[in-house]
């Protein structure tokens, strides 16, 4: 007899949209963007209707767009599967951050993975080469060196007043002075609140935490992603991220081929509880450019799991 798990395995196999995930028993969600953006929004600070009161780190991190994904060159190169992927653009402005979030609520503590193919990239330019870029090799484009950094992570909190966390992810490509630097960190301090600023906390420059310096190196966090030597060349990456909501921590990162362990890496939680915020499950997605030069994160389609 063909047990559930056999069926279920055989049926999401049979799926080409699905048979290039590899879900945990039970499929949350699946976000294919060619059927629009799915509940992913623009994330905006808290405030009393007033918007000049938002604050300053999170006042303009502008929306997620649905995108063919269009290039100067070529036209039109289009998503994994079908038309459509999911686009985060920053401005042209150095430190910019433009940052996606899904919000929902969960049912049982336990396991969460989020799936995805994402592809990142720095604007291309037309005509001779900005004063900054190095020179033009035929292989090593400048434009890899105009791509800043980019996050996944959440915002969990298990009962009203209870415990509220952010796990978060940073795959930095380059530091602040455009040097290649190519691995995953994490952050160590808690991403500073409204109602912290409310009451005395300064305003921060990083969105995710109280000091620009507060990440840490992922252990064998190191990892060289395809950029394939043009702005206008677009490959897409496996990414398969896991928490835990019983524990409230990272599992394991899976990005292609590398598997990394984040159970022991720890994860800051506010001393103080938060009222509204029952059962909160929030999936976020960022990119942040170092330079006056728009970054770019595309997601063909996302699928969240969960093991209840």
């Amino acid at each position: 007899m063909t047990s559930y798990a056999e069926m279920r395995r055989a049926l999401v196999g049979a799926d080409p949209r699905l048979s290039r995930y590899d879900p945990l028993p039970r499929i949350l969600f699946f976000d294919d963007f060619d059927q629009g953006v799915n509940g992913w929004c623009e994330l905006i600070g808290n405030h009393d209707g007033n918007l000049d009161k938002v604050r300053p780190v999170i006042s303009d991190m502008r929306p997620p767009q649905i995108s063919n994904v269009s290039f100067f060159d070529i036209g039109t190169h289009g998503a994994v599967d079908g038309t459509y992927a999911l686009k985060l653009a920053t401005r042209a402005r150095a430190n910019h951050m433009a940052l996606a979030i899904k919000r929902l609520t969960y049912v049982k503590p336990g396991l969460v993975q989020f799936e995805t193919y994402f592809t990142i990239k720095a604007e291309s330019w037309i005509g001779a080469l900005p004063e900054r870029h190095k020179s033009y090799d035929g292989n090593i484009d400048p434009s890899v060196y105009d791509f800043g950094d980019f996050c996944i992570g959440n915002d969990v909190c298990d009962l009203e007043y209870g415990r509220r966390y952010h796990c978060a992810l940073r795959y930095l490509n380059t530091d602040e002075q455009g040097n290649l630097v190519r691995k995953w960190m994490y952050k160590t301090s808690l991403q500073t609140s409204t109602r912290m600023v409310l009451e005395g906390a300064p305003h921060t420059t990083d969105y995710h935490v109280a000091h620009p310096d507060d990440w840490v190196d992922v252990p064998d966090g190191k990892q060289n992603l395809c950029y394939n030597e043009l702005p206008t060349k677009v490959n897409w990456h496996y990414l398969r991220y896991v928490f835990d909501t019983a524990q409230g921590r990272n599992v394991e990162l899976q990005v292609n081929d590398k598997v990394m362990d984040l159970r022991d890496i720890p994860v800051p939680t506010y001393p103080k509880g938060y009222w509204g915020l029952e059962k909160l499950l929030n999936f976020c997605v960022d990119v942040r450019t170092h330079r006056p030069v728009r970054n770019f994160i595309f997601l063909d389609s996302v699928l969240v799991s969960v093991d209840w």
